[in-house]
């Protein structure tokens, strides 16, 4: 997942930003850590029907893209915990203005 790192990104931000988070479980996963640090665990319970397999995989993607960082403890069991980097905490705006809008959507189409 190395080659990821260097992803090239296309020339309009909006590309870039659809790219780095299009997806269903990306923007969930940054909903959840918005709210602060987490163990891995806890992002299963907050991201209802994501399984394991995909959340370790989302997670590791958005590690190696600079969006989320990961904290091992040396423990036993070991424990991680999961949470945004700077970058990553600069799409708290645009998180907010996508609940916002989602709330706006769901109220005027709840009319018809």
């Amino acid at each position: 997942m190395t080659e990821l790192k260097y992803l090239e990104l296309p020339p309009c931000p909006v590309a870039t930003t659809a790219l780095l988070i299009g997806d269903h479980w990306k923007i969930l996963i940054i909903r959840e850590l918005l709210n602060g640090t987490r163990r891995f665990s806890e992002l299963i319970k907050g991201l209802d029907g994501i399984s394991n397999k995909v959340l370790s995989q989302h997670l590791k993607i958005m590690e190696i893209r600079g969006l989320v960082e990961r904290k091992i403890y040396a423990e036993v069991p070991v424990k991680v915990e999961y949470s945004l980097t700077d970058i990553g905490w600069k799409l708290k705006p645009v998180i907010h203005e996508m609940w916002q809008w989602g709330e706006l959507y769901k109220a005027t189409e709840g009319e018809k």
